[in-house]
C-alpha cells in the first residue's frame, strides 16, 4: 500500500504551517514558519506541479505509485493546497494580524493616513519607486513573458480614444516590500504594492485608471538538462535557466478581492488554466514575512538565540590535522559549530604539505569560504580537482559562477556524472607527512555551506581513517575518471552499492525476526518512496521487526496489515532546525550497525544519484549517533506521527514530561563542551604558578 509522493509533501507542509498556528510560540516565529510554508509551496509548484503539467500535456497517463494518473494528482493538488492557503490567510488575518497590530508591526493601511503623510509617501513614490518601474502592454502580437515569483501589477486604463487596455508593471526584487518612511513613525511602514498601486497613475499621463490589482506567476521549473554526449555541460545549463523564465504559468495567484472580469483577463494573458488560479484571501507572497524573524530588535517577539557549542572532540588550541590525528571526531551541526570542517578547508589551503585537494560542492554559500580557500589553494600550486554539481535544483546559476570562479584560479572543475547527480558530500585532503602521503577525509550528510549549516542539522565525520581514505580517492577516481563505483573497503556509494546493501541489512533483521530473535530497525531521513525499500520494510514489519523511522518530508509508504502497522512507527519531527542528517542503525543480533549516509531512501538518491553511505565504527561515536535517534522518537512536543493513509497528527503528551529532540540535543552540545573545557582546565592547573591557583590577587 503506498501513498501518493504529492499528498505525502502536501501533508509535510501541513506540519509546518501547524507550526506556525501553535499560540506557545512567539509571534516572529510563528510569522517565520508561515513564510516557509509558502516558500515551500513555491517550489512545489515550479518542481512538482510543472512536472505533472508537463506529463498532462503529453497525453501520457502513466499511474503513480498510489495509482493516479497525472491529470488525477493535479486535481488532488489543487484541492488540497487550496484548502491549506485558505488556512494559511485564515491564520494570518484572524491571529497573526491582530498579534503584529498590537505589537506594532503590521502594515498601515493608506486609508488610515493624514494628508502630510500621504503626500510624503507620494513624493517618496515619485522620486525612488516610479524611476525603476516598466510598465510592459500585454495584449500585443507578441507580449513579454512576466518573470517568476514577482510581484506585478495588474493595470487596466481608459485611453483617450479606444477600448480599455491592460499593462503590467513588475516590482523590482532590488526594492523592499516594506516601505517604511520617516513621516510614518519609527518601524512603521507600507507594504511596496499598495504604494504603487496609489500612485500608479503618474505612469500613465493622459489615461485613466480603471482598476489596479497585484498578481503574481509561477513558472513550470522542471525542465531537464539533455547532456548530449560531447557536449557543452555548462552551455546546456544556461539554456535550462533561460527556458525556465518562459516557460509556463503553472501557478496565478491574485487576491481573492479582484473582479472575476480581471482575474479572467489576466489568466488569458499568462497562459494560467482554471486549476492554476488560486484566489488568495490577502497578500501576496507570504514568504517575504519571514525575514522579519531575523532582523535585528523585537526581541520579545523572537525565539531565544542557540549559539553553537564548539565541538568537544576538536582541541581549538591544535591545527585540524593535529586533531583528526587523534582520532575520529563526529560534529553534529548546528548544535556543535561547523567552523572545523571551514577551518580544515582553509588550513589545507596554506599548509605547504598539503599536496592535493578534491571536493564535491552541490549547495555552497554565497560568499564561500570553501570557494575562497579551494582558490587560494589552486593558486599556490597545489593540485586542487572539485566536481561541481550543475543540475542542483535553483542553485545552478550560483553553480556556474562559482565553477567560473574556480576555474580563474587554476581549480580543475568537473560538472559531474553524465546522466546522475553527484550529491554526495565528501572531501578529500592529500598531505606529505613523514616522507609518506597521508589522507584526511570530511564525509557528511549536508553541504558545504556554512551559512545553512547554522539552521540545517546534519552531521560530519573528520578522519584520517586508512579504509575510508582508500575509499575516498576510489571514490574521486571513478567520479571523474567515469568509471564504475565499484571495490570500497567500508563505504558504500550509489548508484552501485548502497541500495544492494540497505536491502541486506533489511533483510537480515527480517531473518532474524523469522527465528525469534530479538529484530530492530532505526532510521531518520528526508523523504522514502523507493518500492524495493518500502517492500522490504513491509516483509520485515510483517516479520516482527520492531522499526521507527523519522522521516521528515515524504513518505509513500503505508503499512498494509496490521501486523506490520504494529511494529512500525513513523515520526515527522518540524522545529526550530531544518533536519538534514540521514542516520541508520540496524541491531544486528545485538551488535549495531550503525551509518550515516548523504541519501534519502528515494529511487532517485539509490538509483540516479552518486551519494555517499558510510559506517561510523568508533565505539563512542556510534553511541552518539544512537543517541540522536533515541532522542527523535522520545519527542513529544515537536513530534507528529505519520499515520498509514498519509495524514499526521501531533505526538500524544497527555500525562507525560515534554521532550522537545532539539532542545535536548542543544543542551547535550553545551555539557560536553563544557566537560572539555573543564578536563583542559584541569590539565594545566598544575602548571600554573602557586599564586595563580589560590587566586591571590584576585578582585572579588
Amino acid at each position: 500500500m503506498y501513498i501518493n509522493r504529492e499528498i505525502s509533501w502536501l501533508e509535510f507542509n501541513q506540519r509546518v504551517l501547524h507550526q506556525a498556528q501553535r499560540q506557545d510560540l512567539p509571534l516572529l516565529e510563528r510569522l517565520k514558519f508561515l513564510s516557509i510554508t509558502a516558500s515551500n509551496l513555491d517550489e512545489f509548484f515550479q518542481v512538482r506541479v510543472g512536472g505533472l503539467t508537463l506529463l498532462r500535456q503529453s497525453g501520457k497517463a502513466k499511474r503513480d505509485l498510489a495509482g493516479l494518473t497525472p491529470t488525477e494528482q493535479l486535481e488532488l493538488i489543487h484541492q488540497r493546497a487550496g484548502r491549506m492557503v485558505h488556512e494559511q490567510y485564515r491564520l494570518l488575518s484572524n491571529e497573526l494580524m491582530p498579534l503584529m497590530q498590537e505589537a506594532g508591526l503590521s502594515p498601515r493601511s493608506l486609508d488610515t493616513l493624514t494628508e502630510m503623510q500621504l503626500a510624503s509617501l507620494e513624493e517618496l513614490f515619485l522620486n525612488t519607486i516610479a524611476p525603476l518601474l516598466t510598465p510592459l502592454a500585454m495584449e500585443v502580437d507578441i507580449p513579454p513573458t512576466l518573470p517568476n515569483l514577482s510581484l506585478i501589477l495588474g493595470v487596466e486604463l481608459r485611453p483617450e480614444e479606444g477600448d480599455s487596455r491592460f499593462v503590467a508593471v513588475t516590482l523590482p526584487e532590488s526594492l523592499p516590500r516594506r516601505i517604511q518612511a520617516a513621516a510614518l513613525g519609527r518601524g512603521e511602514y507600507v507594504m511596496l504594492e499598495a504604494l504603487a498601486a496609489a500612485y500608479i497613475r503618474h505612469l500613465f499621463p493622459g489615461e485613466q485608471v480603471l482598476r489596479c490589482h497585484p498578481f503574481r506567476v509561477t513558472r513550470n521549473g522542471d525542465i531537464a538538462v539533455t547532456e548530449e554526449e560531447g557536449g557543452d555541460f555548462a552551455h546546456e545549463m544556461r539554456e535550462v535557466l533561460v527556458a525556465r523564465k518562459f516557460s509556463d504559468c503553472v501557478r496565478l495567484e491574485i487576491p481573492a478581492d479582484t473582479p472575476e472580469s480581471f482575474i479572467s483577463r489576466v489568466a488569458g494573458i499568462v497562459g494560467a488554466a482554471e486549476d492554476a488560479i488560486y484566489r488568495v484571501p490577502g497578500l501576496l507572497r507570504l514568504v517575504d514575512f519571514g525575514q522579519m524573524a531575523f532582523e535585528p530588535g523585537n526581541d520579545q517577539y523572537k525565539i531565544e538565540t542557540w549559539t553553537p557549542s564548539w565541538p568537544a572532540g576538536v582541541d581549538p588550541e591544535l591545527s585540524m590535522f593535529e586533531n583528526i590525528a587523534e582520532g575520529d571526531i563526529l560534529i553534529h551541526n548546528p548544535y556543535e559549530s561547523y567552523e572545523p570542517v571551514v577551518k580544515l578547508i582553509e588550513e589545507a589551503a596554506a599548509d605547504p604539505d598539503v599536496v592535493a585537494i578534491k571536493q564535491v560542492l552541490y549547495r555552497t554559500a554565497k560568499n564561500s569560504r570553501f570557494i575562497r580557500a579551494l582558490c587560494r589553494a589552486a593558486e599556490s600550486g597545489k593540485q586542487v580537482t572539485v566536481l561541481v554539481e550543475l543540475k542542483a535544483r535553483f542553485d545552478e546559476s550560483h553553480n556556474l559562477a562559482q565553477a567560473e570562479q574556480l576555474q580563474r584560479s587554476g581549480v580543475q572543475v568537473v560538472y559531474g556524472v553524465k546522466g546522475f547527480k553527484t550529491h554526495a558530500k565528501i572531501m578529500l585532503i592529500v598531505r606529505r607527512e613523514n616522507g609518506s602521503l597521508r589522507r584526511y577525509c570530511h564525509i557528511g550528510t549536508g553541504n558545504y555551506n556554512e551559512s545553512t549549516a547554522r539552521i540545517y542539522s546534519d552531521l560530519s565525520l573528520l578522519t584520517c581513517d586508512e579504509n575510508l581514505g582508500a575509499d575516498a580517492s576510489q571514490f574521486f577516481n571513478s567520479v571523474m575518471g567515469l568509471t564504475r563505483l565499484m571495490q570500497f573497503r567500508r563505504a558504500f556509494p550509489s548508484p552501485t552499492m548502497m541500495k544492494s546493501r540497505l536491502l541486506d541489512l533489511i533483510n537480515a533483521e527480517t531473518q532474524r525476526a523469522l527465528q525469534g530473535e530479538k529484530a530492530k530497525i532505526r532510521a531518520k531521513m528526508n523523504s522514502l518512496n523507493d518500492v524495493d525499500i518500502m517492500s522490504a520494510l513491509e516483509r520485515a514489519a510483517e516479520a516482527g521487526v520492531n522499526i521507527r523511522l523519522n522521516i521528515r518530508g515524504i513518505c509513500c509508504w503505508a503499512p498494509g496489515t496490521p501486523q506490520a502497522q504494529a511494529n512500525t512507527r513513523i515520526i515527522s519531527i518540524v522545529d526550530r532546525y531544518l533536519e538534514h542528517a540521514r542516520i541508520l542503525t540496524f541491531h544486528n543480533g545485538g551488535s549495531p550497525l550503525v551509518y550515516i549516509a548523504s541519501a534519502d531512501w528515494m529511487s532517485r538518491n539509490l538509483d540516479r544519484r552518486v551519494e555517499m553511505m558510510i559506517p561510523i565504527e568508533n565505539p563512542a561515536l556510534a553511541r552518539r549517533v544512537q543517541d540522536i535517534l533515541d532522542a527523535c522518537f522520545r519527542d513529544n512536543t515537536q513530534a507528529s506521527v505519520i499515520e498509514p493513509d498519509g495524514t499526521s497528527h501531533p505526538v500524544n503528551s497527555h500525562g507525560k514530561k515534554p521532550f522537545a529532540m532539539q532542545r535536548y540535543l542543544h543542551n547535550q552540545a553545551r555539557k560536553q563542551a563544557r566537560a572539555r573545557a573543564r578536563a583542559a582546565r584541569q590539565m594545566l592547573e598544575p602548571h600554573r604558578p602557586k599564586k595563580e591557583q589560590r587566586g591571590e590577587g584576585d578582585i572579588e
